[in-house]
């Protein structure tokens, strides 16, 4: 229920382009908010002259809605802390998440800074997730959403923790997409049956290793595949273009599936080893982000995240040293990829997370 003290407070939305933006402009406005459109213009595709102008898509929607729409060029910083960090990320044999740093940085970062200079408290997005006030721990918390299948509160662990309070997620408590849907075309919106991008925004095409070679400068550079004892079972094509825990295209006859398990940077070595070979019972998680509180005291008991497809697991967390985590699980956990995220969780409630090392 929408709390009467928030009726009309001004809010600055965060607009795709898409179905589930536009929505939550409506939604919006049916709990009394003043809404206010933007589009962050992060990444133009060079090679791509026929690329839909999401700002233009998004003017559509506030245009008809009778919302006012501002662009917003994010571009620099989004090359700075998300391209540059996706590809440094490949260069060091790590598997990163562009779209966590993307939330960090742009969208409940640049985006809140500039809806403090129109003057305006609040931003919205079109996560699935929701922002509650917790009386037991005395803030504001993110906390997943009604629909399961579609949270994506994991994305979020690594927003500053001093905006949580100022976000709303309209979607929060929609339960299916054909719901959104159905919102859209009682509205006559064009995106009514726009579909979803699954793939990372600056790699519509989801070939990353073609993106790396082509913006980064990392080419193929042969190397053995080594097994655990050093032993050489293979060549493969290039560090960048494998990650922990795949199987397929290493192009090795064995007795038993292979899997990716490491590298060995300095040698140019990718390493593989059997199924077994490839659960672990700990990890270390650094730059990390408490969003339930301050910083963590003691050791704690949560449920762990490993990749945003991933389920959850049981564990303990414990700082050592200052930015540092230990995790050990309950029990040994598959395919742990540095450079991913690690979430914790209390319940339906998010705690925090940061980079698994």
């Amino acid at each position: 229920m929408q709390k009467e003290e928030d009726k009309k407070r001004r809010v600055l939305l965060g607009m795709s382009g898409g179905v589930d933006s536009a929505v939550s402009a409506i939604l919006l406005q049916e709990q009394g908010y003043e809404v206010y459109g933007i589009t962050l213009k992060l990444w133009e595709n060079p090679q791509n002259d026929n690329e839909v102008d999401i700002a233009e898509e998004a003017k559509k929607v506030c245009d008809k809605l009778g919302i006012e729409h501002y662009v917003l060029d994010g571009k620099e910083l989004f090359q700075k802390h998300v391209i540059q960090d996706f590809i440094c990320q490949y260069k060091n044999c790590r598997t990163p998440n562009p779209c966590i740093e993307c939330n960090k940085y742009l969208k409940f970062g640049y985006m809140y800074q500039k809806a403090k200079e129109l003057g305006i408290e609040y931003i919205a997005t079109g996560h699935y997730a929701k922002v509650e006030y917790s009386e037991k721990y005395g803030r504001t918390v993110i906390k997943k959403a009604a629909n399961i299948a579609k949270d994506q509160s994991y994305v979020l662990c690594n927003i500053p923790k001093e905006v949580v309070e100022k976000v709303v997620f309209p979607l929060a408590n929609i339960k299916s997409k054909e719901e959104i849907r159905q919102i859209a075309r009682e509205h006559k919106l064009e995106v009514a049956n726009k579909p979803d991008s699954e793939d990372i925004c600056f790699i519509p095409d989801g070939d990353y290793k073609k993106f790396l070679e082509e913006y980064s400068g990392l080419k193929v550079k042969e190397g053995n595949i080594v097994n655990l004892k050093g032993e050489v079972l293979g060549k493969h094509q290039g560090l960048y273009r494998y990650t922990i825990g795949q199987r397929k295209g290493l192009g090795i006859a064995y007795s038993e599936p292979l899997f990716v398990i490491g590298f060995k940077l300095e040698k140019n070595e990718l390493i593989v080893g059997t199924e077994k070979e490839i659960y672990q019972k700990e990890m270390l998680v650094s730059q990390v982000n408490f969003l339930l509180m301050d910083k963590l005291e003691e050791p704690m008991k949560v449920m762990v995240k490993t990749r945003y497809s991933s389920k959850e697991y049981p564990a303990t967390i414990g700082m050592i040293g200052e930015d540092t985590i230990k995790v050990i699980f309950d029990e040994e956990v598959a395919r742990i990829t540095p450079g991913q995220s690690a979430v914790f969780y209390i319940g339906d409630i998010v705690l925090g997370g940061g980079k698994i090392v």
